[in-house]
Order: C-alpha cells, then sequence, then structure tokens
C-alpha cells in the first residue's frame, strides 16, 4: 500500500513538473504577433460567415461566437448533421443549416459562396487509428477543394479563410499527421496569392470547448496550463479569428497564428466588442 502511495505520488508529482515546464516553453514560444494598438476596422468583413464543423468540440465554439458577433448578419453551417446550437441558430433566424455529404464537391453551393466574406473550417478529426489516405483526404482535400469553389463563385470583397491546424503543425514535420496540415496550410495560401482571399492557420494547442461539451478534466486541464499560453476556449478561438478578418489589412495572406497569438487577438475582439 505505501509502495502504491508513493508511486502514485510521485506521478503526479512528474506531471506537475511537466505541466511547470509546458508552461514556460508555452510561454517562451507560443506568440510572435502584437495586434495593431489601433487597428482599421471593416465592420462588413464579417458580414456573412460560414462553419465547417460546427458540430464538433471546436467548431461548436466557434459557431457560438459567429452567432453572437453583433457584426454578422447570416451564419451558414455546412455540416452532415444538427446540433443544439445549430438548431438555436436557425430558430433565432441567424443561422442557416446546409446538409451536406461531399466535402470534396461544392458545385450545388455557387450562389451562397459568392455571398461569403468569412470561413472558419473547424473540420477535422484525430489521426490516431486512422490510415494515411483517409487522414490526407479529410484535413487536405476538403478544404482545398472548398477554396477552390469559393474563388470561382467571389473574387471581390474582404475575404478571409481560417482553419484551426493545431500544435505541431510542419510542412517539413517526421509525422504524417503534421506534414499534411502544413501543406494543406501551404496549398490554401498559393490558392489564395492574388485573389484577395487571405488564409490564416491557427496553430492552437488545447482548445477547450464550450461549456455545453467541456467536462471537468477539461477545466481541469485548462486551469494547469493556461499560464503558459497553451489553452484558449473554443469561443475566444472564433473571436481571434473574427478579429483578425476584420483587420483586413494588418496580416497578410498565408499568416500563422500561433495559440498566444490568439489569446491576444481574442482579448483584442472582446475589448472591441465592449465584453
Amino acid at each position: 500500500m505505501r509502495a502504491a502511495k508513493k508511486i502514485a505520488i510521485a506521478l503526479l508529482a512528474g506531471l506537475l513538473l511537466l505541466i511547470v515546464a509546458l508552461d514556460i516553453w508555452g510561454a517562451l514560444t507560443l506568440g510572435s504577433i502584437t495586434p495593431a494598438a489601433n487597428p482599421v476596422i471593416d465592420e462588413d468583413a464579417n458580414k456573412v460567415v460560414m462553419v465547417f464543423g460546427a458540430t464538433g468540440s471546436v467548431g461548436d465554439g466557434l459557431l457560438e461566437a459567429a452567432v453572437e458577433d453583433p457584426d454578422v448578419e447570416k451564419v451558414y453551417a455546412v455540416t452532415r448533421r444538427s446540433s443544439p446550437r445549430i438548431e438555436a441558430g436557425v430558430a433565432a433566424g441567424k443561422v442557416e443549416m446546409l446538409l451536406h455529404e461531399d466535402f470534396t464537391d461544392y458545385s450545388g453551393l455557387a450562389d451562397i459562396l459568392a455571398e461569403v466574406n468569412t470561413v472558419l473550417w473547424g473540420l477535422g478529426t484525430t489521426s490516431v487509428g486512422m490510415d494515411d489516405e483517409t487522414y490526407t483526404w479529410i484535413h487536405v482535400d476538403f478544404p482545398i477543394a472548398f477554396i477552390n469553389a469559393w474563388l470561382a463563385a467571389r473574387t471581390e470583397g474582404p475575404m478571409s479563410f481560417h482553419s484551426v491546424t493545431g500544435m505541431g503543425t510542419d510542412l517539413n514535420g517526421a509525422q504524417h499527421w503534421a506534414r499534411e496540415k502544413g501543406r494543406a496550410e501551404h496549398e490554401a495560401a498559393v490558392l489564395a496569392e492574388g485573389s484577395g482571399l487571405r488564409t490564416f492557420g491557427y496553430r492552437s494547442a488545447f482548445v477547450r470547448p464550450t461549456s455545453e461539451q467541456a467536462n471537468v478534466l477539461h477545466y481541469l486541464l485548462e486551469a494547469l496550463a493556461r499560464p503558459g499560453a497553451l489553452v484558449i476556449p473554443a469561443k475566444d478561438l472564433g473571436g481571434a479569428m473574427l478579429e483578425i478578418s476584420a483587420r483586413t489589412t494588418e496580416l497578410a495572406n498565408g499568416s500563422l497564428i500561433d495559440n498566444a497569438d490568439s489569446i491576444a487577438f481574442a482579448q483584442a475582439y472582446k475589448e472591441r466588442m465592449g465584453r
């Protein structure tokens, strides 16, 4: 019994030391962009928002941010199924749910895509237990097919594409998932070059789900990792995306947003919204 207790204490101490080390590392490395103090804001930049992955733990927060933004007039949720937040948004008249099955074919959405200013892309899945071909299909083929269709439908006005790629994404990384997400970031930026569209990859660390989807473990991890800029709530991440969209002249196409950068833009968004 004593041996088991000692092992448990040692494991807990090791975990705490690891978290402290991660907090220090995160605070030193996970941010390099400072939002402009007196930004030029385009209030029409987020007039029509489209959200992908809105039923997931990250996408639900992105949808919540878009619905609550007073500058957003319309939100399209492109999804295979509904959710309580989508249903509430539809009932309130701000959200239109677009049931969609083939995320490599958007030919039926051309008229709607011509209206869209901002895309919040939270669609994705874990690489654990998934074959490389399927992972590439979801994380590269889906978003690239969408951007091609969007650019074919719309080439004027403010446009921005925000994709959650995650910490560790690296075009030249050792792991397949990291390389493929990095490839998606790169190919999206190349497609957008010269078109007026700006693309952004959010290399977030731990995105805490909305209160409706979070549990005690999520809040515990958030409390431990927050000091190192490793955590951002999903709704705050959505706010950061909307803030970057509205700052149409501030960040260039292809910019990569680390977690501390997202936190900084989320705070700027809250201040601008008086929250």
